[in-house]
């Protein structure tokens, strides 16, 4: 078990630069909301649905995390920070960091009936701050979820998302994968899909304006020099 609890404190290390030894990374309010999270999610396995709401909600008040106890959780889980939710049939994989203000929400059922409403995370997955990602949907394996992102239909695996309502961004997958990503956003690929989009189409009408007065030019000093040439009156006056 100790051995266990090293992996997992040496795997957040690799993720926070911030702490100096693993003691301090045991205050961590992350790695205690998940510690609380495993008592919880036993308890709800187990039927015993008012204690695993118990410890959920002195989780809660402890850490600022709400992790539903019926959430099913990988290794290597870190919430770095708090205020994030997690809903009850959100299921998450292995080495999945989720950073402050996310939301991994459900869709309210009109008729009722719960079932399957909250998202599946595979594994690798980044989900940055104040991220939503809502209902049924898989994000697949070493997506990366942008800050304030809202996602509602399933990610391929490897994808950036950014925007409301997320779209994915045009950053190379191998270059992407090289280590891990603080905050889900590569610094070097922040753009929005759509606004790119529009730096192109500008790009394209300045080509446009410069070529179209570029053939005005050529037209009017080929009309120059189809004139016939102007009789030079001195010399008439002369003769």
């Amino acid at each position: 078990m100790f051995g266990a609890l090293s992996e997992y404190l040496d795997s957040i290390r690799v993720r926070d630069p911030a702490p100096r030894s693993r003691w301090e990374i045991l205050l961590y309010p992350g790695v205690l909301a998940l510690g609380l999270h495993r008592v919880a999610h036993w308890l709800f396995t187990g039927e015993l649905y008012f204690l695993a709401r118990l410890v959920n909600h002195i989780s809660r008040f402890l850490t600022a995390i709400d992790i539903h106890p019926g959430a099913q959780i990988g290794k290597f889980f870190f919430v770095d920070h708090g205020f994030v939710v997690i809903g009850e049939t959100a299921v998450i994989g292995d080495n999945v960091t989720i950073y402050q203000g996310a939301t991994l929400g459900g869709r309210n059922p009109t008729d009722g009936v719960g079932g399957k409403r909250h998202p599946t995370i595979e594994d690798d997955v980044i989900v940055s701050l104040g991220a939503a990602i809502l209902g049924p949907v898989t994000v697949g394996k070493g997506a990366r979820i942008g800050a304030n992102a809202v996602v509602t239909k399933d990610v391929a695996p490897g994808s950036v998302m950014v925007g409301i309502p997320a779209r994915p961004t045009p950053v190379d997958a191998a270059e992407k994968q090289r280590g891990f990503v603080q905050y889900g956003t590569p610094c070097s690929q922040t753009f929005d899909p759509n606004t790119q989009k529009l730096e192109l189409l500008q790009c394209e009408i300045r080509q446009m304006q410069e070529r179209i007065a570029q053939l005005i030019d050529e037209r009017d000093e080929a009309r120059r020099a189809a004139l016939p040439a102007e009789p030079d009156r001195d010399s008439g006056t002369a003769a």
